[in-house]
């Protein structure tokens, strides 16, 4: 597979609203589609689908492990899951294909919509006005969600550019080749992917680099996707203001969100979990990958459900494929059986 290569550096400008815009993927949204593709395949533990029987209207129910409402049709049937202490959330909608045909044979066929509500859930809230503003406008919206931003980064995914002329998405690399002209660097935030300076909440004031434009480790990159894109609150480093961390092993072991699964066993390798069926499709995953950053998880993913042929998958920024990717090559992008990344996934959170 041919490396990527990178672009000309943008001159630093401010930053302005994104322009709206088709994310980059395979996009279908047909009648004929569960006559082309397999059945969509939702995650959902067993608790989901235990309840909840046909009522014939709208129905909210309680569940734990993680404390969760969600919201049921008439017939029984999840249709958003609001998980305590989150503000992502997983909405029901039509049905998509996210597919990456230059590196993988791989295809997610979801109708799982991540967004971010404007507050933290709690028990109760389908009963505050925020609530019911929020929902009204984005059940059933077919707006960019955390997937759509998500594919706008992979290997041949075309430029869009906001008003000043920054382009904001379009294929990423994970970063420039080190001296040794084999590993490659990291550390390459979304700042240095625009090529534009940026003030976090916290008053720090962070400058791109120019050989790192158009990069995103895998930190940059989910910075990038909930961050400068869904505008969930960004930290400027691990330890100062709130939102989400610099790093993988930041986000990790963070606050910032819900733990889901949470990490186990003796460091620095930790254990893998025996049980992944809470995962929901929005989650973080977090890898331990390298003996050389000590016990720090080092790797994170997000992820995206269940594939057609039936393994849980993600999407991840990685230095084998140069950049953002659910392909295969340094692993197959599965955590389920005995691969090389699902060898090393250790926990989770949602956001």
């Amino acid at each position: 597979m041919p490396k990527r290569k990178s672009r000309p550096v943008l001159h630093a400008a401010t930053v302005m609203a994104l322009l709206a815009g088709s994310a980059y993927f395979t996009y279908e949204l047909r009648k004929d589609e569960q006559a082309k593709v397999p059945a969509v395949q939702s995650v959902t533990d067993g608790l989901q689908n235990s309840g909840g029987g046909a009522t014939g209207k709208e129905s909210w129910e309680r569940l734990n492990n993680p404390a969760r409402s969600v919201l049921r049709d008439g017939k029984g049937a999840v249709i958003a899951t609001f998980t305590d202490g989150a503000r992502s959330a997983t909405l029901k909608g039509p049905s998509r294909t996210f597919a990456e045909p230059v590196n993988t044979s791989s295809r997610v066929v979801t109708d799982d919509w991540v967004r971010l509500m404007p507050e933290p859930w709690i028990k109760g809230a389908e009963k505050e006005q925020w609530f019911k503003d929020w929902f009204k406008e984005a059940s059933g919206s077919e707006e960019d969600d955390i997937f759509a931003f998500a594919f706008q980064y992979v290997e041949g995914a075309p430029i869009k550019k906001d008003s000043e002329g920054i382009p904001y998405a379009g294929d990423a690399v994970f970063g420039p080749f080190k001296e040794d002209g084999v590993d490659r660097l990291e550390q390459n935030d979304f700042y240095d992917y625009l090529g534009i300076s940026y003030t976090f909440r916290s008053g720090t004031t962070l400058v791109p680099r120019k050989e790192r434009y158009r990069a995103l480790d895998c930190s940059g990159y989910m910075r990038m996707v909930w961050g400068y894109r869904a505008r969930f609150p960004l930290m400027a480093d691990n330890a100062s203001g709130d939102g989400l961390p610099r790093s993988a092993d930041g986000m990790a072991r963070s606050k910032t969100g819900v733990d889901i699964i949470k990490l186990q066993g003796p460091s620095p390798w930790y254990t893998r979990p025996k049980n992944i069926d809470v995962l929901q499709p929005g989650d973080l995953l977090f890898f331990k990958m390298d003996h050389r950053t000590a016990n720090h998880l080092d790797h994170v993913a997000l992820y995206l459900g269940l594939d057609t042929e039936g393994h849980r998958v993600f999407i991840s920024s990685r230095k084998e494929q140069n950049g953002p990717t659910m392909g295969d090559a340094g692993g197959v992008s599965r955590i389920d059986g005995n691969g090389f990344y699902a060898g090393l996934f250790r926990s989770a959170k949602r956001l």
